[in-house]
């Protein structure tokens, strides 16, 4: 669990930081508006100053009579007085658009007035191309629930493993690719992710290595806890299947499956990074706690399969190993969870 404290912590740092850096860069956005603001003015002021010189330029020559060059200093003006007066509008817009969101606009944002089909803009167009079919796309995963071992022979009844005290928690990232084109039915889900499984001994059980095999045996003092967790990085491959919605705009489509049943199936092969096991117990009137890294005979190898059966992002999950815990322990244990998913994006 390290590896998960370490990442909220992380998360919790950064993200003030990137608020107020966000408030900052809105603040230096407002403030250069501003400044185009006295720009505009100026600029259309300079602009007007040249064309009625060269009007006047064009009655000294005698190209243009007295009342002709009235009317065109007049066109002039009103020309510049509403340039300002749009240009103006259009930067006012915008530091109103900034002052309400919380966070800072993209200088290349969509700005503009749109009239059906056709598009009147009155500022920057969004220069980044739209993706008319995006058929990847990129989820959270979160899943966390109940874990336990498969033992041949037993039932899980007889398991030495708490059924309520073993859990697992799973964290990852998954990227979700349509299989065919004209058609969201079939889907296929891959990525990675970071399992930590985790068994309770009974009966004041603990594991011990005994040569190339790891047992149960009793703890001579009373355990308050007895604990063994797996940590393992996988990369899990699932088809899913389910209905979608097709939204179609005018430059690209896309297909939801935002409150559609969902069903899953595949499985995963990966890596052990970490066995430790974990003991508390009272000695001699004093609280302790013994922690033990070390391999115990486990699998480096992980391969498994699993599926899931969602309604929109929530999922009932199971997953199931098919390498044994212990590599050379004449009665095989497989580890097998089963608990909720949630695939966020």
């Amino acid at each position: 669990m390290r590896f998960l404290l370490l990442l909220l912590i992380t998360l919790l740092s950064v993200l003030p930081q990137e608020t107020f850096a966000q408030q900052t860069e809105k603040e230096e956005t407002i403030a250069t508006l501003n400044a185009k603001k006295e720009e505009v003015v100026r600029a259309e002021k300079e602009a007007l100053k040249i064309e009625v010189l060269a009007i006047n330029k064009r009655f000294e020559n005698g190209e243009l009579t007295e009342e002709e060059a009235t009317i065109l200093k007049k066109e002039a003006a009103k020309k510049h007085a509403r340039n300002i007066e749009d240009k103006l509008a259009i930067l006012e817009s915008k530091i109103d658009l900034l002052e309400r969101n919380e966070t800072d606009l993209d200088d290349d944002s969509i700005f503009g007035i749109f009239i059906g089909r056709d598009k009147l803009t009155l500022g920057k167009t969004d220069e980044r191309e739209v993706v008319y079919d995006r058929r990847t796309t990129s989820d959270l995963v979160l899943g966390i629930g109940f874990n336990n071992a498969i033992i041949d022979g037993q039932s899980l009844n007889d398991s030495p493993y708490k059924i309520g005290g073993s859990r697992f928690f799973e964290l990852g990232v998954a990227w979700k690719t349509r299989v065919f084109t004209n058609t969201n039915f079939l889907r296929l889900k891959y990525g990675f992710s970071f399992q930590f499984n985790g068994l309770k001994m009974d009966n004041n059980q603990y594991l011990v290595d005994q040569g190339d095999q790891t047992v149960l045996e009793t703890y001579p003092l009373d355990l308050d806890k007895s604990k063994f967790r797996m940590d393992h990085l996988v990369f899990p491959v699932h088809f899913e299947i389910g209905p979608s919605t097709k939204k179609v705009h005018d430059d690209y489509f896309r297909y939801s499956t935002h409150n559609q049943f969902k069903l899953g199936f595949g499985g995963y092969a990966g890596f052990n990074l970490l066995t430790i096991q974990k003991l508390k117990y009272e000695e001699n009137g004093d609280d302790r706690k013994d922690k033990f890294k070390q391999n115990y005979n486990t699998n480096n190898f992980i391969y498994g399969l699993s599926g899931y059966i969602a309604f929109g992002d929530t999922a009932l999950y199971v997953k199931y190993d098919l390498n044994p815990i212990f590599k050379n322990n004449p009665v095989e244990q497989r580890n097998f969870s089963v608990g909720l998913r949630f695939d966020m994006d």
